[in-house]
């Protein structure tokens, strides 16, 4: 009998010390919460910062404690009242891990989970206030009138909102992880590029290295300075381009964990979460173009002394601004690319061969016109056969022009109009390899004064100065040399770039100075 007694009390017993020590952890847990509790606000340690005399306190809450001492004197700890400076607050690590472990643990779960002005379950969702509500809060003043649906209906609807943000947000990841890599690539591209150019510099001026010496140090500063300037740019690109991957990672890192949370979680960090993935976009960092490194080209050793000065004077007048013309007739050419491209209307083909043709209808005028100054421009005459370039005075429109309207019956002088008493003070080339230049005649046709040039120009300059009555062309492929000058020039008041076409159908191209 005792025996029996015995065998039933033991179980009796049992759950007494489960009791027992359950009853213990509770007090244990109770002081522990204690323990990591602001003074303050009476909550859990949120980002908790230690003072010198070893209170904690949530940093809010003890900077705003710091705001209402006197500026630059010490403040005291709320506590102990012992005296402390701002500076010398630090992180409480230890006590913010174990107040987010109680915020998890099931009891605050619990108590999260009723609202804190009825004790009621958190059923509803207000969409208009965007919190989570009870059933007495839905019939409150407050909420009147409100939409509200429950949470476990919008936390679906959410989710989905949430994961399209993580989709979108991983592919910009993807975008910066290639706009690295591509800016990686670039900076390669620029080391090989201004590599090259410091040894063409080197190989031009070590066979003139007594006489250029100075120069050559000045073209490899120029250099150096390109180099640095876009490794610095492209360095700062990656910077921001690296910034941008670690908002990327820490928004998605958020996102994650959100989603992984429970139902109220998501509700309560919603809307400041979306705002902040909504809001990020991902931006390409500004780097140079290659177009904008002039590329140094090798300088002709044999006539380099004579035009060297010239040349670097030439490009300091940039007529920067020069624009094509619109035609009165505009069947004729075609000007586009913002008005710097002038293409014939048709193919030469297409003309009757027995049909005379009138060339100045492929030609047009410049803009501005030019009354005072030196003025210079470029202009792509490459995969051409056949062009005119240089300038026209407006006052022959009429009076002179007028004398070789005659002629225009006779195909052979359709270049008659090229002189300089009609206005024009141009160069040109005709059947693919004859360069000349067209200058006054006493006869019906134009005295060509055929020009020799070494290297065929891809790019022809032109230099006016109008003060000086002198227009210059410059072989620009040839390292600017001198083409042809005409001096002497009686300008009218108003002188404009002239550009014709020709027969041929490929296009002339103002460049631009980066080009």
């Amino acid at each position: 009998m005792g025996a029996e007694i015995s065998e039933q009390e033991e179980p009796q017993s049992r759950t007494d010390m489960s009791r027992g020590a359950a009853a213990m952890t509770s007090g244990i847990l109770v002081d522990i919460q204690a323990e990591v509790t602001c003074p303050l606000c009476l909550e859990l340690l949120t980002e908790p910062m230690s003072l010198d005399c070893g209170h904690s306190f949530c940093q809010a809450c003890i900077t705003a404690n710091n705001k209402e001492s006197v500026n630059g004197q010490e403040s005291s700890c709320p506590m102990c009242r012992i005296s402390y400076r701002p500076e010398n607050m630090r992180p409480n690590r230890h006590a913010a891990n174990i107040a987010q472990i109680i915020k998890l643990s099931p009891q605050e779960e619990q108590k999260r989970d009723l609202c804190v002005h009825h004790g009621k379950e958190l059923e509803l969702f207000c969409k208009e206030d965007e919190k989570i509500i009870c059933w007495l809060c839905e019939r409150s003043q407050e909420h009147h009138g409100h939409h509200t649906c429950l949470t476990k209906v919008v936390a679906q609807e959410y989710k989905e909102k949430l994961q399209e943000a993580l989709d979108r947000l991983k592919a910009e990841e993807q975008k910066a992880e290639k706009l690295g890599a591509d800016l990686e690539e670039e900076g390669t591209s620029w080391e090989d590029q201004i590599e090259n150019e410091l040894k063409a510099v080197q190989h031009c001026f070590k066979q003139l290295r007594e006489i250029l010496d100075s120069e050559e140090q000045k073209e490899l500063q120029k250099l150096e300075k390109v180099r640095g300037d876009v490794l610095n740019i492209l360095a700062q690109a990656g910077s921001e381009v690296f910034q941008q991957r670690q908002l990327l990672r820490d928004l998605i890192s958020d996102l994650e964990h959100l989603l992984q949370g429970s139902t109220l979680e998501i509700l309560q960090a919603m809307k400041g979460t979306m705002e902040r993935s909504k809001t990020f976009t991902l931006k390409k960092p500004e780097t140079f173009s290659k177009k904008q490194s002039r590329m140094f080209q090798g300088p002709d050793q044999r006539r380099i002394l004579r035009v060297f000065n010239e040349l670097r004077d030439v490009h300091h007048y940039w007529a920067r601004h020069v624009t094509l013309d619109h035609p009165m007739d505009k069947t004729k050419v075609v000007i586009t690319e913002e008005q710097r491209k002038l293409t014939p209307a048709f193919h030469w083909k297409t003309i009757d061969l027995c049909q005379r043709v009138n060339y100045e209808d492929y030609g047009v005028l410049g803009s501005p016109c030019i009354t005072s100054g030196k003025h210079y421009w470029e202009v792509d005459v490459s995969k051409k056969h056949a062009w005119v370039l240089g300038v026209y005075g407006e006052k022959y429109t009429l009076s002179n022009r007028m004398n070789f309207v005659s002629q225009l019956n006779n195909p052979q002088h359709v270049c008659s109009r090229f002189q300089p008493k009609y206005g024009y003070w141009v160069i040109g080339l005709e059947s693919n390899s004859e360069y000349n230049a067209f200058l006054d005649s006493s006869s019906s046709n134009p005295l060509k004064l055929t020009l020799s040039l070494t290297v065929p120009p891809r790019r022809v300059g032109v230099l006016l100065d109008y003060d000086a009555r002198t227009v210059s062309f410059f072989n620009v492929t040839n390292h600017g040399f001198l083409i042809y000058k005409f001096s002497s020039c009686s300008f009218s008041q108003n002188i404009h770039p002239y550009f014709n076409t020709m027969k041929c159908p490929n296009p002339l191209k103002l460049c631009s100075p980066s080009s």
